[in-house]
């Protein structure tokens, strides 16, 4: 599992080991670090040309120690103040000791456009708002110029706890960290920002019940996911009821099922309008047209994808004292106090426009904020919460680490794709995964199973549809049971 924590926690972690190290060790300890990634992103160190932007915090300090380290390995090393007369001393001393040197903010653009690697050291772990107006034109320059750019624990101009870029911002290609991840380097918008992600080991030790968001990876979904034993049988291993679907829309019925079938229960039961067609193309599935309460047993139910203007079968599986998974039509059809006073479990799985509407905000607040948007959801709505989009996030009611999904691929923003995430989700809530893992889980493999089906990883790759997708999940099952990653 990657953790990340907030500024506050990493700072005191670092002041505990920076109390039993030597003084200056722990700079000297991320600059080693930071040279390192920056020389195997030159590939050719010696006669390189290298601009550090120093601000005035530790960031700028290990920019310039890390340039130190590039100098003697023969680079060409100019350091570039934001902040003169408020630079790092002892790091400004190594780097002129080295054979660096120094400009002035004037002679930047120059230096930006002829450098082959520009090492952002603006703006340390606490910057808030965007940059200020002269390191705004700073990495205007960059971004113009054709170097490669390191950001030194973060891009500058992110907000690290949340992900926020709430104004000018720098976007690197890669991003060293140290110690542990940063809430911003795993949240969009930030987070597409900050490029690969390097992560220095440099002793840090944040307590474990301190962090803010989990991202899981192969071994821990690997520990989750349901399995049949000797004496199970389908009803053992969980029946998941799907009531969704309508006349007008009878595909999302299909799709859900086409995601329950493939998520761990035993059996999957149908209710609503799109029984022939869900029989036309899964003859396995249990089908009624009796309504939810008169369907027959379930362990959890999936109510919304398709549904139209259904009220009456939301209603009835939000009645029902079985762990049930809101999505589409059904987060808009659900009364929110129906709801809060739910006893079962709840799981939400909104998209940012969804969101957006069960929040009273416009759907840019959400994706701006997403990390604050998903734990406001799950508190009004006392349910864990799958917020979908370019960075998925899961939330729990009652607060601790939001999960962070690290699969999926933009192929996977197609019409239909969640509706097999619901029902997957779905399927695993009947397997007796509880909401938080569920949704982490379905996730997690729906966006395995959408870079299986695109044929490539989150920039490659061709269009899918949904039902590729569903077709796909058994193969993202298999991998995650095979290894870890």
């Amino acid at each position: 599992m990657r953790t990340a924590y907030s500024v506050e926690t990493v700072r005191a972690a670092e002041r505990a080991l920076m109390a039993r190290l030597p003084e200056g060790a722990l700079m000297q300890r991320a600059a080693a670090g930071l040279a390192a990634a920056c020389a195997e992103l030159l590939g050719r160190v010696y006669g390189s040309r290298v601009v550090l932007l120093v601000g005035s915090g530790d960031n700028g300090g290990d920019a310039l120690y890390a340039g130190a380290r590039l100098a003697r390995r023969g680079a060409g090393v100019t350091a570039v103040p934001t902040a003169p007369g408020r630079v790092h001393a002892g790091g400004l001393d190594a780097l002129r000791r080295a054979g660096g040197t120094v400009a002035a903010a004037d002679a930047a653009e120059g230096l930006i456009a002829r450098a082959d690697l520009v090492v952002d050291g603006i703006v340390g772990i606490g910057g808030k708002g965007g940059l200020r107006p002269d390191a705004e034109r700073l990495a205007a320059a960059v971004a113009r110029s054709r170097a490669a750019v390191v950001a030194v624990d973060l891009p500058s101009g992110v907000d690290a706890d949340t992900g926020e870029v709430r104004g000018a911002a720098l976007r690197a290609d890669l991003t060293v960290t140290f110690g542990t991840y940063k809430p911003a380097l795993l949240v969009d918008p930030a987070r597409e920002l900050a490029g690969v992600v390097r992560l220095v080991d440099i002793g840090l030790e944040p307590p474990p019940a301190d962090a803010r968001l989990e991202s899981p990876q192969h071994a821990d979904v690997a520990r989750l996911l349901p399995a049949p034993a000797a004496e199970s049988d389908k009803y053992r291993r969980g029946v998941v009821g799907i009531a969704a679907g309508s006349a007008r829309y009878p595909g999302a019925a299909v799709l859900a099922v086409s995601g329950a079938l493939r998520g761990g229960a035993g059996a999957v039961r149908y209710v609503g309008p799109a029984g022939d067609a869900v029989l036309a193309r899964f003859p396995e599935t249990l089908v009624s047209d009796a309504g939810p309460a008169r369907a027959g047993r379930v362990q959890a139910w999936v109510t919304g994808p398709g549904a139209g203007d259904d009220a009456a079968n939301v209603a009835e599986v939000l009645a029902a004292d079985v762990p049930v998974l809101l999505d589409a039509d059904g987060l808009r059809l659900a009364d929110r106090d129906a709801v809060r006073r739910r006893d079962a479990p709840t799981l939400m799985t909104p998209h940012a426009g969804e969101a957006a509407a069960l929040l009273g905000v416009r759907r840019e607040e959400v994706e701006a904020s997403r990390l604050a948007a998903v734990r406001e959801l799950a508190a009004v709505y006392r349910a864990t919460v799958l917020l979908k989009g370019s960075t998925t996030l899961v939330a729990g009611p009652g607060g601790g680490p939001v999960r962070m999904n690290p699969t999926g691929t933009p192929w996977l923003a197609t019409a239909g794709s969640g509706d097999v995430l619901s029902g997957l989700a779905g399927s695993l809530l009947a397997a007796g995964l509880d909401a938080l893992d569920a949704g982490s889980v379905a996730a997690y493999l729906h966006g395995l199973a959408g870079r299986f089906a695109a044929g490539g990883t989150a920039g490659s790759g061709a269009p899918v549809g949904a039902h590729d997708v569903a077709s796909h999940i058994p193969r993202a099952w298999r991998d995650v049971r095979g290894g870890t990653r």
